[in-house]
């Protein structure tokens, strides 16, 4: 019998050759990573469940993690696994199961070891129904912050095994003794610099960004510094996400787990776009930006950060979030920040002016140039520092105010601005929605705004800086104690937002 084929139906056959062979290796590299992961937890939990004094059952397992469809990561499903597999063979009463969550790692041994993410995965459990946990031990302080749930610790499978079985108790969370709050640089210590500390203050009080620009020895990283201690202690919410982002991290104080101050980040700038804004293989972990959630992220020398780095944070500014997309998927971690930037007026770093200054004007702007207009465009606070002379260096700072007082001017104002967005479901002046300014009864007569507005006209500002521009006037008012902000309020806070660098 006499077969042939065309030369299209040949390249059609040896594309699905190809096309099979492909798939099937494809196929393979995804099973044996997943059984790669498998096997390795099979093997935490055998040896965990044979030295606990227990028979590993003679048939075959499945333990089945829904939904299947989204990847699993991470070894704190092992004592659940445990559990289940004693559970299916008969071993252990599923009643004495039923409405427990229970989290950690198995060591080889049988002892149960802490893992990252306890607080999240408890909050999790509870918006699902569940009202008791079981935990590592030293994970039982941070689990016991989530209301509305009992919490139990376990140290070893064997108590777990006891606890269900009716034969033994599990251990009540440990106390902890709080850690002594860290030093806070105090704003009296920063010599001269008023227009700095106004713009601080301001920003402290809005929930402004600012950039500060400057020589070295100016205090620019000095008054950075300074700006936590002049915000508001974190409400317990606040308190909880904040906690919840540091957990997933892994970098939670273990003596400390609720964290009450809003924290600071001050990443080096050769920083990576993953370390900054988060990122990682598998589940994307939070970079600075979301560790800084609900507080301050200031990049000093932020001209020499890569501009994709730099960048990646207008996104985030804008939405108080950022959107991690990965092909496992897309994971969202909160990142409502203060932004503060430090930069010099060149690569020399010399006043301006300084005869030993090299840098031509040319050099200084495409320094400055690093940062974006668009980045710079969502910043309301810019602010030009000069070298400080030698008479403020000199002068008796006891007379300054220091951060307790501004601290408590700043309290005022935000309780102020607070009490008036509450309807807009805004708590502070940077947050509020641009059309809310526009519309009655926050809408500024056109004799206050006309200097804005002519602004605008003339395209120096654009209809975002309109916006912030206003935002940081209400902030003024209510640092003045007003309930309303003047023209004098609106000029000022368009001079802070058109400070020009060196």
């Amino acid at each position: 019998m006499d077969i042939r084929f065309g030369r299209t139906t040949l390249v059609v056959l040896a594309g699905l050759i190809v096309l099979c062979v492909i798939g099937r290796w494809l196929v393979r590299g995804l099973f044996a990573l997943a059984l790669a992961a498998l096997v390795q937890s099979e093997d935490r939990v055998r040896a965990a469940i044979v030295n606990s004094g227990e028979e590993w059952p003679q048939q075959r397992i499945t333990v089945n993690l829904l939904p299947a469809h989204l990847p699993k990561h991470g070894s704190a499903f092992d004592l659940a696994v445990a559990a289940s597999v004693l559970a299916g063979a008969g071993a252990l009463p599923p009643a004495g199961l039923r409405g427990l969550a229970l989290l950690g790692e198995l060591g080889l041994d049988g002892t149960v070891r802490p893992v990252r993410g306890i607080l999240p995965a408890v909050l999790a459990a509870v918006r699902a129904g569940i009202r008791s946990v079981v935990v590592p031990v030293p994970n039982a302080a941070e689990a016991s912050l989530v209301p509305g749930v009992t919490v139990w610790a376990a140290d070893s499978l064997r108590r777990l095994v006891d606890f269900v079985r009716g034969s033994g108790p599990l251990l009540d969370p440990p106390e902890v003794a709080p850690a002594p709050a860290p030093a806070i640089p105090d704003l009296a210590d920063v010599a001269g610099q008023e227009r700095g500390r106004r713009a601080v203050e301001l920003a402290a009080a809005g929930g402004h960004h600012l950039a500060l620009f400057g020589p070295p020895g100016a205090g620019k990283t000095m008054l950075a510094q300074r700006l936590p201690g002049l915000l508001p202690p974190l409400d317990e919410d606040a308190a909880l996400e904040v906690t919840a982002v540091h957990s997933i991290a892994g970098v939670l104080p273990p003596a400390s787990p609720l964290v009450h101050r809003p924290p600071f980040q001050a990443p080096h700038h050769t920083a990576t776009l993953a370390a900054l804004v988060g990122g990682g293989s598998g589940l994307a972990r939070p970079g600075a930006l979301s560790l800084a959630h609900h507080g301050v992220l200031f990049l000093d020398e932020a001209p020499e950060f890569g501009s994709r780095v730099l960048d990646s944070l207008r996104q985030p500014l804008e939405d108080g979030e950022i959107r991690l997309r990965r092909s496992g998927g897309e994971t969202v971690y909160p990142a409502r920040v203060q932004l503060v930037l430090a930069a010099n007026p060149c690569p020399c770093a010399r006043p301006a002016g300084d005869r030993h200054c090299t840098c031509s004007s040319l050099t200084k702007r495409r320094y400055l140039g690093r940062l974006s207009g668009p980045l710079l465009d969502r910043v309301d606070l810019h602010i030009t520092l000069y070298p400080v002379g030698a008479a403020a260096l000199l002068a008796d700072h006891g007379a300054a105010e220091s951060s307790t007082v501004v601290a408590a001017r700043v309290a005022r104002a935000r309780a102020a601005a607070a009490e008036r967005w509450a309807r807009t479901g805004c708590r502070s002046n940077a947050t509020v929605p641009a059309p809310v300014l526009r519309r009655p009864p926050y809408r500024l007569p056109r004799a206050i705004t006309r200097v804005v507005a002519d602004a605008v006209d003339k395209g120096t500002l654009s209809a975002r800086g309109h916006d912030r521009v206003l935002k940081v006037a209400w902030t003024i008012a209510d640092l003045d104690g007003r309930t309303t902000p003047d023209a004098g309020d609106v000029g000022e806070a368009l001079e802070l937002r058109e400070g020009t660098a060196l």
